[in-house]
């Protein structure tokens, strides 16, 4: 990723609109939302329109974000349980 191209929440209001699908405006909500607190896949889809979080979180990382995982059971809003959902989160310690 060349430096522009990397995420920044105050770049620019429009990247905090869930319509618009850039992947610069997807990496920017996503870790603006990783600031408040973890996001999981299914919240990621849902509430940020991510269509490929694990994808936006790969290129957080090589970015130089601190990003950790760990794996949870989440039930849907159809009421189906998943295994092994993603949850992300901002590390203080190093990568």
């Amino acid at each position: 990723m060349t430096g522009k191209e990397k995420a920044d929440p105050k770049a620019s209001p429009n990247t905090r609109n869930p319509n618009n699908t850039s992947a610069s405006a997807q990496r920017a909500r996503l870790l603006e939302r990783l600031q408040d607190g973890p996001v999981d896949t299914i919240t990621a889809r849902s509430d940020l329109n991510l269509m490929m979080p694990a994808a936006r979180i790969k290129e957080l990382r090589d970015a130089g974000h601190n990003i950790k995982t760990q794996r949870i059971t989440l039930t849907d809003e159809h009421g189906r349980k998943h295994h092994g959902v993603a949850l992300y989160f901002l590390s203080q310690s190093e990568a």
